[in-house]
């Protein structure tokens, strides 16, 4: 029997950019820096060749957008009792949002290239 707070509870499904999957289950008060944390603390068997060395590096991106550390996941309104995909990267840096929460796209010596292989 399920209880309430079961029905509160948020189901991941992460994939790493190797393709490998994972499921997981947060409260909807957790934000992106606590799921970093829990994933680095509870890293899975068969993501070994994956591994990083800081949980700060970790990146969640969800409908095609970082999420940054304070987002918590009750603010997605992520569909309850429903399993949510969203990919996990390894990320120094996140790109800056300017006001309209778009990411900065005037141009810049920098490069914002990324190849997956």
């Amino acid at each position: 029997m399920s209880t309430q707070r079961d029905l509160d509870m948020v189901h991941l499904r992460l994939i790493l950019v190797s393709g490998k999957t994972q499921d997981f289950t947060f409260s909807p008060n957790d934000s992106a820096t606590d799921i970093a944390k829990h994933v680095f603390d509870n890293w899975p068997e068969g993501w070994e060749e994956e591994r990083v060395s800081s949980p700060s590096i970790l990146r969640l991106i969800f409908q095609g957008r970082f999420l940054h550390g304070n987002v918590a996941l009750g603010a997605l309104k992520l569909p309850p009792s429903r399993t949510t995909v969203m990919h996990l990267v390894a990320r120094e840096t996140l790109p800056e949002p300017n006001s309209n929460g778009q990411r900065n796209r005037e141009k810049t010596t920098e490069s914002n290239c990324c190849l997956l292989l």
